[in-house]
């Protein structure tokens, strides 16, 4: 069973991530969590240093939780001392968090490595699923869901999550994606029923049953181009995909380096996508 009981969002003052969790709050599977609203001091210098930072972020807590305006009752605020990378994930686990929402400047992966991006970082060591809302894209209300499917376990984890936050929302529609990645095949030549895909087909029923209105989608070529052409191309409001957890084998602390140098699909979805992303990890 899904639940989305207990919601981390990293307020860094900035971005998107307040306007994403407001019409999070708007769908049903949401709206009885409890949210803690985090931000975070860097170590300073110099006590007065580190004074100012404490007031600068107890007013951009202060004006987040205002504009907010969660129930009193099942909202948090949290100012902590510490680096932001490793206090996301520290907290996350401090409250058994089932989301952890944060902003994103879309970083490259070298990039990201050279600027010391706390939310690819988070990204790396965050056994959670994790929604990234970039800091220049366009956030709306939550109708269409872009899902992306495979033959993997975690795919399954992404159906169901999907399936739990669209089946009582008003005119949401689920776009099921299975890209084959055949080279061979011409990239934009389309199946030519998308519902007969063995990897759609099970997902298809599963939405007919919860009477969730769907479309699928089942082009060939390389899954991340094709999948974000089809995020832009059909305007959806949201992109949901699988994101195996890899934690680094010689230290918890240290990034996984061959990914962020590598070709992870869900990396290349989180730089380029044109909409929030959710990352769905399976449970521990």
């Amino acid at each position: 069973m899904i639940k989305m009981e207990k919601i981390l969002l990293a307020d860094s003052g900035t971005g998107q991530s307040e306007a994403m969790l407001k019409f999070l709050m708007d769908i049903p599977l949401f709206q009885r969590a409890n949210v803690t609203v985090l931000h975070i001091v860097p170590p300073q210098v110099t006590a007065e240093a580190m004074t100012s930072k404490w007031e600068e972020g107890g007013k951009t807590l202060a004006r987040a939780i205002q504009s907010l305006q969660l129930d009193p009752a099942r909202s948090t605020a949290m100012l902590r001392e510490g680096d932001p990378k490793t206090t996301v994930c520290e907290v996350a686990d401090e409250i058994d968090a089932d989301l952890i929402i944060m902003g994103s400047r879309g970083l490259k992966r070298i990039q990201s490595i050279l600027e010391n991006s706390v939310s690819q970082y988070v990204f790396q060591l965050a056994g959670r699923p994790m929604l990234l809302v970039k800091d220049d894209i366009y956030v709306k209300k939550i109708r269409k869901v872009l899902v992306t499917l495979d033959r993997s376990e975690s795919s399954q984890q992404v159906l169901q999550t999907s399936l739990a936050m669209l089946k009582d929302v008003k005119g949401g529609q689920l776009i099921l994606v299975h890209v084959s990645p055949d080279l061979r095949s011409i990239p934009d030549a389309p199946m030519e029923n998308p519902e007969t895909d063995p990897v759609l087909a099970p997902a298809v029923e599963a939405a007919k049953r919860l009477g969730i209105d769907y479309r699928c989608e089942a082009p060939a070529g390389k899954p991340g181009t094709r999948i974000r052409a089809l995020a832009e191309e059909l305007d959806v409001d949201l992109l949901v995909m699988g994101s195996p957890e890899r934690r680094p084998t010689i230290a918890q602390g240290l990034p996984d380096l061959d990914r962020l140098l590598g070709q992870s699909l869900s990396d290349y979805i989180r730089v380029y996508a044109s909409c929030p992303v959710l990352l769905v990890r399976l449970p521990e």
